[in-house]
């Protein structure tokens, strides 16, 4: 079971990816820095999911897995809702667009970069798409609080029997 679920996972966040893809190939949408951070932890989470179910350990194993998807997912759920806030911020109240990511990365160090992303600028704050009145990064942010649960669901299953078997 826990095999499958993490398959599952994975294929959620391939989903996701190819969704991103999709959006900026195809609808010409173009990804600001936040949306790329995004896009990196759903990768992470993704690669964790996908090593999950083809190790398929068992107790101690399993737990390691769930840990580490949920740091990865704690830590894309940080960036989206972080994004989701600077889009909240009334016009004209978040910074001037700033450098891009590329050429911010050729001149600053990774972690200066990080900090700099994390702090948005307006075009982090522009909403360009939308679906059910959600950004898409509110709806990454959904999906990954979503794909957090699955894995702790999936990878402490020790827990989940001992549950059931009090009933």
């Amino acid at each position: 079971m826990s095999r499958t679920l993490n398959l599952l996972g994975f294929i959620a966040c391939v989903g996701m990816l190819g969704y991103a893809w999709y959006a900026q190939a195809v609808l010409g949408l173009e990804p600001c820095p936040l949306c790329i951070f995004q896009r990196i932890g759903i990768g992470v989470v993704g690669l964790l999911f996908v090593l999950a179910a083809v190790h398929n350990p068992r107790r101690w194993g399993a737990r390691i897995y769930g840990v580490l998807l949920v740091l990865a997912a704690l830590a894309t759920i940080g960036v989206a809702a972080r994004h989701v806030w600077i889009q909240s911020q009334p016009p004209g109240t978040v910074a001037a667009c700033g450098a891009s990511l590329s050429y911010m990365l050729s001149i600053f160090p990774v972690g200066d970069v990080i900090r700099k992303v994390l702090t948005g600028s307006g075009e982090c704050a522009k909403v360009t798409w939308q679906l059910l009145g959600l950004t898409m990064p509110a709806w990454v942010l959904i999906a990954t609080v979503a794909l957090g649960a699955l894995a702790l669901y999936a990878n402490f299953p020790q827990r989940r029997r001992g549950a059931w078997s009090r009933s």
